[in-house]
């Protein structure tokens, strides 16, 4: 199997439906050929290692968990290193508000537009962003 090139970083909680949606969602989608190079890790951000992940993060709003960013392995260090966002800010007609700022990924809107929920759409969206970057 070939070294995955990239590394989506996700941060959820246990019994949280959401969280599990999210994951299910990127699970099926990393089995499609087209993400191939693509490995998910998951952080449960009520222990240790979850929450230092989050906060070394440091673009995630803790009240928009389930949440996720892309990351790129640097092939000097061999270390994944986030993405970061080519458009800060923007929103667009897929992502809306649920995009992050800083790196490319994504967190819940909760608000009455966003529905609290992350579309495949949206998750497809993000990821074919990062394998667009150079």
């Amino acid at each position: 199997m070939a070294d995955k090139t990239h590394r989506i970083v996700v941060f959820g909680k246990p019994g949280c439906p959401k969280c599990k949606l999210l994951n299910q969602r990127i699970d099926k989608l990393l089995r499609d050929t087209e993400w191939t190079s693509m490995e998910k890790t998951y952080y449960n951000v009520e222990t240790e290692d979850g929450l230092v992940a989050f906060c070394k993060a440091e673009c995630l709003n803790p009240q928009r968990i389930p949440a996720f960013l892309v990351t790129r392995k640097n092939e000097e260090s061999g270390r994944f290193e986030p993405i970061e966002n080519p458009t800060p800010g923007a929103v667009d007609n897929v992502c809306k508000d649920a995009k992050l700022y800083t790196y490319l990924g994504l967190q819940t809107d909760y608000t009455e537009q966003g529905r609290g929920l992350v579309s495949p759409k949206m998750i497809k969206a993000v990821f074919s962003e990062a394998l667009a970057q150079p």
